[in-house]
């Protein structure tokens, strides 16, 4: 575990705030922490031990040594390991010979080769090393996509090449150098464009908004790149109804705000052109501290659900499969990687949201027990549907690929 202190400043009880518990390069906005973050707040947290950041820095327990038997889950279905020893493991894509391809906060990407289409994969194998940030990673017609910081690159005829993969081709290298949201994920869409995210360089700010918080698409060539959507802190995660080919997406909430707001989202894009509200207006109608005064709340897409406050919604699908009862059929499943500021921790869980006549109807927790206490032995952060109908969920901090089944011995 690495070493973690906090500062408390005689001065300023806010400077305090970034100094613990900040996995990422501290940033100045942080430091304008607003009232509606208390003195309170602090004290209990200071109280805790930094308890907000036990669960983000507690080290894993690795492969057979996990504790999948606690892992709740609703009756009939099982969880198992898909593949262990994934370092990092964040998004996923599969390929048309079920090679699950798995992209990392790191430097590398993982091919997992299912040739038998088991209930396992056959090996891991390190596809590609040496990339800045590859977490985003998409197929289409034989080839691998792969999101790095500022690029899109792409690896021709990676089925059979798995040990030996192309030099990647660059697709597109005009995004954005930040390092700060800069991880992305993407996916191609119904209407054959790959979907590419650019989160906002900060926590909250008012970037350049034709180039940052923003969803992008482009042909798969790397040309005709156009914003899709704006207005949008950072979305690690989208797919599209299968009923309507509407675009669905995550978006994670500010830090700094308050314990329990401002609530992460689930947004539904059906148009180009919407704008969600970012860094003016939060959830449904909770105006931003710095820049609220600047937009009326009204004048923007409110979310479809609010999520749970800081609980990091990443990867989410509508269910497709046939394995899981009628009722789980065409719903949400997100994976909420788990909050890194709030106490008591929250997330860490994979959630399940009900649609109803394309509306939300609910919002509830599918599979816990990643988090006990304010210990996390791990982290979900993306699903995908197999075709066998399984869900698969990719976990960063245990480094493994599990496997949620229904009905199976």
């Amino acid at each position: 575990m690495r070493m973690m202190t906090c500062r408390m400043s005689m001065w300023d009880w806010r400077d305090s705030i970034p100094s613990c518990g900040n996995p990422g390069k501290l940033n100045p906005a942080m430091r304008k922490i607003p009232a509606a973050f208390t003195r309170a707040n602090l004290h209990a947290w200071l109280a805790a031990g930094c308890a907000l950041v036990v669960a983000y820095a507690t080290p894993p327990a690795f492969g057979r040594d996990l504790p999948l038997d606690t892992i709740k889950l609703p009756p009939g279905f099982r969880i198992s390991l898909y593949a262990d020893n994934v370092p990092g493991a964040r998004s996923m894509t599969l390929s048309k010979d079920g090679t699950l391809f798995v992209g990392t906060r790191g430097d590398k990407v993982y091919a997992l080769p299912n040739r038998r289409h088991g209930k396992q994969a056959e090996e891991v194998i390190t596809f590609a090393s040496g990339l800045d940030t590859p977490n985003g990673v998409a197929f289409r017609d034989g080839a691998l996509y792969v999101a790095e910081i500022n690029r899109i690159l792409r690896f021709d005829g990676v089925e059979s090449r798995l040990n030996n993969p192309p030099r990647p081709v660059v697709v597109n290298n005009n995004f954005p150098a930040d390092t700060h949201h800069g991880w992305k994920f993407i996916r191609f869409g119904p209407d054959g464009l790959l979907y590419v995210p650019v989160g906002a360089p900060c926590n909250i700010c008012e970037p350049d908004p034709a180039r940052y918080a923003a969803i992008f698409r482009m042909k798969p060539d790397g040309t005709a790149l156009e914003q899709y959507a704006r207005g949008v802190r950072n979305s690690v995660g989208f797919d599209w109804n299968p009923d309507t080919n509407e675009l669905w997406f995550t978006d994670n909430g500010r830090d700094w705000f308050g314990n329990d707001v401002p609530p992460d989202e689930l947004n539904h894009a059906p148009r180009p052109g919407m704008n969600f509200g970012y860094p003016y207006c939060h959830g449904r109608s909770l105006a931003d501290s710095e820049f609220g005064d600047k937009h009326a709340c009204g004048e923007f897409t409110p979310p479809a659900m609010e999520l749970g406050p800081h609980v990091a919604a990443l990867g989410m699908r509508f269910y497709t499969g046939a394995m899981f009862p009628q009722p789980y059929r065409k719903q949400i499943f997100i994976a909420e990687h788990g909050s890194w500021n709030r106490i008591p921790p929250i997330g860490y869980r994979i959630s399940l949201v009900r649609l109803r006549d394309g509306q939300v109807a609910s919002y509830e927790v599918f599979a816990e027990g990643w988090l006990r206490g304010i210990t996390a032995w791990g982290r979900p952060v993306d699903v995908l549907v197999m075709p066998d109908g399984a869900l698969l969920v990719s976990d960063d901090k245990a480094g493994v690929i599990y496997r949620i089944s229904y009905g199976e011995d």
